[in-house]
């Protein structure tokens, strides 16, 4: 079914959508599955407990009726369970509604690719004989749209290194899997074939129709992509794909989004209570998980955790929180710190483009988690909405030589781990708590091998701990030292503990811990839950300085572990 819209644009705007709803037949998760929605009885999909309104609604989800229905689910069904607040943008309802579209058609929608499923994993009963089988999960994404350019119909690449370009070189690396997502831009028919790798898309008729088919660079060589409908590859359809042994530069940007473990705010020191000002900017962006892999991470201020806060008990913190107006979500912050109804998110929903604020007073001295909660708040924590803030007593801490900044966190892949390109967030893993990815400072290596933590011998360190999660409890433990002082879940009100090897802290929570480095080395930062380690989890405290072979002496040996 052809519908009026971009449904490339509304795969980006079905991320608002993607935390409740999938698109596989017979995958009922938050709300009922989507696929084949278009033509569709609402309240008809099998195995899902709708609300009462919606049993009694009678409406059948056609292009109008969604319009309708996304614009403002409370005003055409009046007590239905959708918590979503609606779409407002015209346009944004457009492209998803052609997404959806797209995804009820026996051609799929673009990047609605089933997960292969682990062998060790059940077979699920088929919910329709018309269900699709599952396919690879791709590495590469490009996007194409039929045209007219120079006198010749064309293949125009969307977006990207492509953008704009008539017939635009494909690249690949050999073992890589390149999904293809082939637009209608003038209305004649249309596919796309692969002959040499034996793929080929669907024909698609209309204008803004859409079609996708997957392609397995299984060898290094020069290739061809062409149409198949008789005259068109004469006429100007016809381009290069390129299978190189190694990823292209230009597969993917990797920005950096994790934040050095350095930026931590000095201390008060003795003052009276203030009011401190506080701006935290939600901002969603593509950024660095691993080697080779990205992620669409969403983050306070640019950064994974967001920025370290410092205040001292009794200070008014007032905090704004702006929503980037490119966001597709709604986002809010709940401080673990602030005494009030949701620990300010109550106050602080905020819609693409808005600002919104509250003031709390700084009660109770500690160090606290703060994170976004706007439903479904798991998910917005997944994707890197958390960080700590600091409230000091009127003594402060005892002085130290270095202070750290360190967040633990889970990520969510579709992909297993290690999966190179772009990386698509997975509901059902996350409702299921199996992280594919656990990460200290929101990436793979962002405390080992991009930002490693620096001291020198006979230096004292404390580390600023905490578990943004959502989900799991981290035994934290620095490998080759023993902590001097802890403060126990975050709490500096009590004495410390002493001599500690390694600490709890659940998701959520908190801990502050003190050692002096007297030997010269790597130590290293772990969970000892340590199969985490294999799945990203490890951070590198470098330590310069003369050998001390009265507390240690032995060689180290290149690649020993713990």
């Amino acid at each position: 079914m052809a519908v009026d819209g971009d449904p490339v644009a509304g795969r980006q705007v079905y991320k608002k959508c993607q935390a409740c709803h999938s698109l596989e037949l017979g995958k009922n998760t938050v709300g009922p599955s989507l696929a084949g929605i278009m033509g569709q009885k609402s309240a008809e999909v099998p195995n899902y407990d709708y609300s009462p309104a919606l049993k009694g609604a009678n409406l059948v989800w056609d292009a109008a009726t969604l319009d309708v229905y996304l614009l403002d689910p409370q005003k055409l069904v009046p007590k239905n369970k959708m918590p979503f607040p609606g779409l407002k943008s015209a346009n944004e309802r457009k492209d998803v509604i052609a997404y959806l579209a797209a995804a009820s058609s026996p051609a799929g929608a673009p990047a609605v690719a089933q997960r292969p499923q682990s062998p060790a994993a059940p077979a699920q009963p088929s919910a329709s004989p018309h269900q699709r089988t599952a396919t690879y999960l791709p590495e590469i994404r490009y996007t194409l749209r039929s045209g007219i350019a120079d006198g010749r119909i064309v293949y125009l690449g969307v977006g990207g290194t492509i953008d704009g370009q008539i017939n635009p070189i494909l690249s690949a690396a050999v073992g890589q899997t390149v999904q293809i997502i082939l637009i209608n831009g003038e209305g004649a028919e249309h596919d796309i074939v692969f002959p040499e790798h034996n793929a080929k898309s669907s024909r698609i008729f209309g204008r803004g129709a859409s079609t996708a088919t997957t392609v397995r660079a299984t060898h290094a060589g020069d290739f061809t992509y062409l149409c198949s409908v008789p005259g068109h590859e004469l006429a100007g359809m016809k381009g290069q794909f390129i299978v190189t042994p190694l990823p292209p530069d230009q597969v993917l940007v990797e920005a950096d989004i994790s934040l050095k473990s350095t930026e931590v705010p000095p201390p008060i020191g003795k003052r009276p209570p203030q009011t401190v000002r506080v701006e935290l900017n939600a901002v969603e962006l593509e950024g660095r998980l691993a080697e080779g892999t990205t992620f669409g991470y969403w983050t306070f201020n640019g950064r994974v955790p967001g920025p370290m806060l410092r205040v001292r008990v009794g200070d008014t913190v007032d905090v704004s929180v702006k929503n980037a107006t490119d966001s597709t979500m709604i986002h809010s912050v709940d401080f673990h710190a602030a005494t009030g109804p949701g620990g300010g998110a109550a106050s602080t929903q905020v819609d693409p483009g808005g600002e919104k604020s509250f003031k709390f007073k700084a009660l109770i001295p500690g160090l606290y988690v703060y994170h976004c909660a706007t439903p479904m708040v798991a998910h917005h924590i997944a994707n890197g909405m958390y960080g700590m803030i600091l409230v000091e007593s009127e003594e402060g801490l005892p002085p130290v030589d270095r202070e750290f900044y360190v967040m633990q966190g889970e990520i969510y892949t579709e992909a297993p781990f290690g999966h190179r390109g772009s990386q698509e967030f997975s509901v059902e893993k996350l409702l299921n708590e199996r992280p594919e990815y656990f990460v200290f400072n929101g990436a793979v290596g962002a405390l080992a091998k991009l930002h490693p933590l620096e001291a020198k011998v006979g230096e004292t360190v404390r580390i600023f701990f905490g578990v943004g999660g959502p989900n799991y409890t981290s035994s934290f433990h620095v490998i080759g030292e023993i902590f001097d002082r802890v403060y126990n879940l975050g709490g500096v009100l009590n004495e410390p503990l002493r001599g500690i090897q390694t600490v709890m802290v659940p998701a959520g929570g908190a801990v502050i811990v003190d050692f002096k480095v007297e030997v010269p080395g790597n130590y290293m930062l772990v969970d000892h839950a340590l199969s985490r380690a294999e799945r990203g989890l490890a951070g590198m405290l470098h330590v310069d300085g003369p050998p001390n072979p009265a507390i240690f002496d032995g060689k180290i040996e290149p690649g020993s572990g713990h």
